[in-house]
């Protein structure tokens, strides 16, 4: 299995030896070493870019969720590909998701990993730190609400970006559209489940996403609707081994885990007499 390195997976995709990759890593990535794959004809398992949505329901509970909502954006710092990257919420509920949310994300503390009452840490490296810090500031300049973060501290040592929670935030705006891979999280405001749905559908990426309400079977309805790999409802990025995982769209094809991400390793044969 290959992880980020383009130079490394485009090699291996050349190489007349090698009869399968499993990719994780960026779209990008992923479509140069399709590219470097076509002579040898290798067999790929991509697993993409995500920029996974979150569609609150106007059933839902905003203090029974908040806690969860937080984790599956923020773990790792934003940082996986499955985290949420983009949350839509209805106009009903919208003050008292961004309120619940707020003050869960207020009380996580950041720092350094060998604290241990820190729990959330740096991003990975500064690339990263800076395309989070410049799509927060586009963001902020098109008109969007800062709810908590989004103002680094130039004295703290180490790629520690703040937690940053963005309210009222067009649905077009790049923050919302390009994967921030970082803890910077979009809300935005919608009035009717149809028009969720368009909006998390309107990417062409489809890792992941999530549903959240208190009636199960209507946001399984809503879930249905999704046009993604898997989706959670209220909860948001746990994956099972036992359980196969991959996206649909520009977010890759193949799939990990569970009896199914075996078989895409193998390659059957049939003996016929």
């Amino acid at each position: 299995m290959v992880s980020g390195g383009r130079g490394v997976g485009e090699t291996l995709a050349a190489h007349p030896d090698v009869d399968k990759i499993m990719f994780t890593g960026s779209t990008a990535t992923g479509k140069a070493i399709i590219r470097s794959s076509a002579d040898t004809v290798k067999r790929l398992t991509l697993e993409l870019g995500g920029n996974d949505a979150g569609i609150v329901l106007p059933d839902a509970d905003p203090q029974a969720i908040a806690e969860d909502l937080f984790w599956g954006a923020f773990i790792n710092t934003g940082q996986t590909c499955a985290a949420m990257k983009r949350l839509y919420v209805h106009e009903d509920l919208y003050d008292a998701v961004c309120d619940a949310l707020t003050g869960v994300a207020a009380r996580m503390p950041m720092g350094v990993g060998l604290d241990e009452n820190n729990v959330l840490g740096p991003l990975q490296n500064e690339a990263q730190f800076q395309i989070v810090a410049d799509l927060v500031e586009q963001a902020k300049a098109s008109g969007g609400r800062v709810l908590l973060g989004g103002n680094p501290d130039p004295e703290q040592p180490g790629y520690f970006y703040p937690t940053t929670l963005i309210a009222d935030i067009d649905p077009g705006n790049a923050l919302v559209v390009e994967e921030q891979f970082g803890p910077a999280l979009p809300i935005i405001r919608y009035s009717t489940v149809d028009q969720a749905v368009e909006l998390a559908n309107s990417l062409d990426v489809g890792l992941g996403a999530s549903v959240w309400g208190t009636d199960r079977d209507a946001a399984r309805g809503v879930a249905a609707r999704i046009e993604a790999g898997t989706v959670w409802i209220n909860k948001h990025g746990t994956v099972d081994p036992r359980i196969p995982f991959g996206g649909t769209k520009q977010s890759g094809y193949g799939l990990e885990f569970g009896v199914e991400g075996l078989k895409h390793l193998g390659a059957p044969q049939v003996i016929s007499y």
